[in-house]
């Protein structure tokens, strides 16, 4: 047994799943008499209740339908009679797909108190169920079991610890886990390549994919879609052109391939390749809000508001109902082509239309958009009368406007927040320095520069990256 094992199993406790609550367990009473449209056996029916509970589950499509379902089982004691793993595994799986993870965690405790030893189907499924409520700890304790259990290098397993570590952000578990199996499939290479796709680790996801094709490994749809989203962070628009092919090879007639398209139009998107973008988009047989989202975010980014407000109306002509990041694409579009009465609608047909609450993101694209007209006072509005308080990004794109239009004023109130929020930052002296002297207070301006001095800050050089065809 190597350290990492050891170190694991070090850390296991007997009371590992103490702190997931009975209460979260469904309560029979609280579901009333209701049952699914197809009646549940009862305990004197000649139907198999293994088999029509497996049916009724499997059917199932809403948590209400399922809560039902849940407390028909406990009522009959059916997981009593029935304690094959199957039974558990199946209530914890449709709990994990109807997003209602710690349900399906506080099943598997009531699993483990029962003296049911989990199965290689169990623990994937539970660990799922562990990164969609980001219960980290939990998942660490699922690991020491399965390596207790003989488990641990299972291919579901295995990725879903990958998945986990990952999700934390632990990525040298993460890479400790991939590596421990010289036999891996290619479970665990999509793990590997998601994980550091979702920690921005553009590079390493290409290097490590491109390991993957040398080790003889065909990528899936999976594969794909994290590998054009890490080509899409690097906007190296030559390696998606060779990415492009890959996605066609990976390409399944047995199933839908919308998610590899979506991600095409993103990262020729992200390259500022809108009509490789558009052309990907236009030969879709089916879009979906990403897809449509994609676009919207694509022209906003690359300063083409028109495009973008011209495609959301395309998407409501569609009927396709967009969501919250639909509309940061819009506000931004909004916000980098002036368009302040437009924004401002769009911002209240979210709210009113949609049902969707502001978040943070879209009171700064407000902001922003405030801000580049010159409304200055509407804006210091907006930011107080949010419901939460702004962060670095909506004081820095204020700032920003402040120095743009030399309004002292708002730039003295703006900056004494940024920098409680960031005292380090040399960048706000720098700024409110640049709005002193745009109204010619050179006093003002020596006595900024004076702190800079005592607090040995200095400007830093701005520089570009830039890459060539070669």
């Amino acid at each position: 047994m190597n350290f990492f094992h050891r170190r694991l199993l070090s850390h296991v406790k007997p009371q590992a799943f103490k702190h997931l609550h009975y209460s979260l367990a469904p309560n029979p009473a609280n579901f009333g008499t209701q049952f699914p449209t197809k009646p549940l056996p009862s305990q004197h029916s000649k139907q198999d209740p293994s088999k029509t509970i497996a049916t009724h589950l499997s059917n199932c499509s809403s948590l209400q339908e399922l809560n039902q379902i849940y407390a028909h089982v406990i009522r009959t004691h059916f997981l009593d009679i029935y304690t094959a793993p199957l039974h558990w595994n199946n209530l914890i799986r449709c709990y994990t797909r109807l997003d209602a993870p710690r349900i399906a965690l506080q099943i598997y405790v009531s699993m483990s108190h029962a003296g049911i030893s989990p199965d290689n189907y169990t623990l994937p499924i539970v660990l799922k169920a562990a990164c969609q409520c980001f219960a980290m700890e939990l998942g660490r304790q699922l690991h020491s079991i399965a390596i207790r259990l003989g488990l641990e290098l299972n291919e579901y397993c295995e990725s879903g610890f990958i998945s986990l570590y990952s999700k934390s952000g632990d990525l040298g578990n993460a890479y400790k886990v991939f590596e421990e199996n010289l036999d891996r499939k290619l479970g665990s290479w999509n793990a590997i390549i998601g994980g550091l796709c979702q920690g921005g680790r553009a590079k390493e996801v290409i290097e490590m994919f491109m390991e993957m094709r040398r080790c003889g490994f065909k990528p899936d749809d999976v594969t794909m879609v994290s590998v054009t989203a890490a080509c899409g962070i690097l906007g190296d628009l030559q390696l998606a052109l060779q990415l492009h092919k890959c996605v066609f090879q990976a390409k399944s007639f047995a199933k839908s391939d919308i998610l590899m398209l979506n991600s095409l139009v993103d990262m020729y998107g992200k390259c500022g390749r809108m009509d490789l973008a558009y052309m990907v988009f236009s030969r879709m047989d089916q879009r979906n809000v990403s897809s449509w989202t994609s676009m919207i975010v694509g022209y906003a980014m690359h300063g083409r508001p028109n495009e973008a407000i011209e495609c959301f109306s395309c998407m409501r002509d569609a009927g396709v109902r967009p969501n919250h990041v639909t509309f940061i694409g819009v506000l931004s579009a909004c916000g980098h082509g002036g368009k302040v009465q437009e924004g401002r609608h769009y911002f209240d047909t979210m709210r009113n239309d949609y049902g969707i609450m502001p978040r943070l993101q879209h009171y700064g694209c407000l902001v922003d958009l405030l801000g580049r007209a010159g409304l200055l006072k509407e804006a210091r509005e907006i930011v107080e009368g949010m419901p939460m308080k702004a962060n670095v990004v909506i004081w820095g794109c204020l700032l920003s406007a402040c120095e743009k239009y030399s309004n002292v004023q708002m730039g003295e109130w703006v900056a004494k927040h940024l920098l409680d929020l960031e005292p380090w930052n040399d960048g706000v002296y720098v700024v409110l320095s640049n709005i002193y002297a745009s109204r010619g207070l050179w006093l003002e301006v020596e006595r900024v520069r004076l702190i800079m001095k005592q607090r040995t800050l200095a400007k830093i050089p701005a520089y570009s990256l830039a890459t060539t065809s070669n």
